[in-house]
């Protein structure tokens, strides 16, 4: 389903539901993604994993797409 037609669910849902604690629930969600960096949601060796990739580019230590992918072919 393409994102336009589940856009179009979730309202359709959410005009059909009289439940206050579904539509107080979709409106947190909606609330404290605002909130939310994403970076926060990150376990720690994901985080480390990112900024060990960021240090590497920064270092040099990169190889070219074309090198890498030759190689796994």
């Amino acid at each position: 389903m393409n994102i336009q037609a589940e856009k179009l669910e979730l309202v359709r849902l959410i005009l059909d539901t009289d439940n206050p604690g579904i539509l107080a629930s979709v409106k947190r969600i909606f609330f404290n993604s605002k909130n939310v960096d994403f970076w926060d949601c990150l376990p720690q060796y994901q985080k480390d994993e990112i900024l060990e990739g960021i240090e590497e580019i920064e270092t040099g230590e990169t190889i070219d797409y074309e090198k890498f992918i030759k190689k796994h072919l």
